[in-house]
């Protein structure tokens, strides 16, 4: 199983800091999130100022982190799909695209994000709902026609307290959309309240891209670091080993001083998940 970490685990970090750190403790892929001191453009459900970012520049941080055997699997962008105001959202897409572009000339196959959400009423809302679904379908088909056009995959990644908060919803959106360059990022942790670990996998598993790893209690909207939530871990695993085996799970939370023991959790589930299985992943 190939496990990795969010590169925005090290803001405090350069890049090349980064991708050694993560070399060194044991990381061999990663979601690429232009987080760190000398790649200041992460906007979390917004956009940043893109101006003086070049598709050079994005292909030379890449390869900085391949160069110590860190796999760029993605890069993530994680804005808000579903923004109400019309030409705002034109401009989101817009920058969207400026990222597949990015993507594209450096030789990374996905691009990441989540539905999006209003700030001020995140969460399923049965008054808005529909209307909010619509605009990230119609936001979708228009990634998903870029995304051809650049020969890229868009990963959306579906959560409990967002506009696709389960496994089967997340399955009709694919369906709805009609796109093969659309597939799931799938994390436990966002659809444990609303579907079991087998559920995930049952509704999601031709469609997968990567996994995000975390934890969550079931009533909790708190994400946590793996093993301080109720995610059956070993049940995952096994289920991840019998058709997802090289497809990578690239952890969040953590930061560096606590980074290793994720890991090493990680790896103990896995080592449980072997056992579960009679010793055949």
């Amino acid at each position: 199983m190939q496990v990795g970490i969010v590169t925005r685990s090290f803001p405090e970090m350069t890049n090349e800091q980064a991708a050694e750190f993560m070399a060194r403790t044991g990381f061999t892929v990663t979601e690429l999130c232009l987080s760190q001191t000398d790649s200041k453009y992460w906007a979390y459900n917004g956009m940043s100022d893109l101006g003086d970012l070049s598709e050079a520049r994005v292909s030379e941080i890449a390869d900085i982190y391949r160069r110590h055997g860190i796999n760029v699997h993605a890069l993530g962008v994680f804005t808000n799909l579903i923004e109400e105001d019309d030409a705002r959202r034109a401009e989101i897409l817009a920058y969207f695209e400026r990222h597949m572009q990015y993507a594209r000339a450096a030789g990374i196959p996905i691009v990441s994000t989540e539905c999006g959400f209003d700030p001020a009423s995140r969460g399923v809302r049965a008054d808005v709902y529909e209307a909010r679904f619509n605009r990230l379908l119609d936001s979708l088909r228009y990634l998903c026609d870029k995304a051809e056009q650049y020969d890229l995959t868009v990963a959306l990644e579906p959560c409990v307290i967002d506009i696709v908060p389960s496994a089967k919803r997340m399955a009709d959106t694919i369906s709805q959309v009609g796109s093969p360059r659309l597939k799931v990022l799938l994390d436990p942790a966002n659809l444990i309240a609303n579907s079991s670990e087998r559920d995930m996998f049952t509704y999601l598993g031709p469609h997968v891209a990567y996994f995000h790893g975390k934890d969550r209690k079931v009533n909790d909207a708190k994400g946590r670091n793996i093993g301080e939530g109720e995610i059956d871990w070993p049940l995952f695993f096994s289920l991840l080993h019998k058709t997802h085996e090289d497809v990578p799970f690239i952890i969040e939370y953590p930061r560096a001083d606590n980074c290793a023991e994720i890991l090493r959790r990680v790896r103990e589930y896995d080592r449980q998940a072997v056992a579960l299985a009679g010793g055949n992943p």
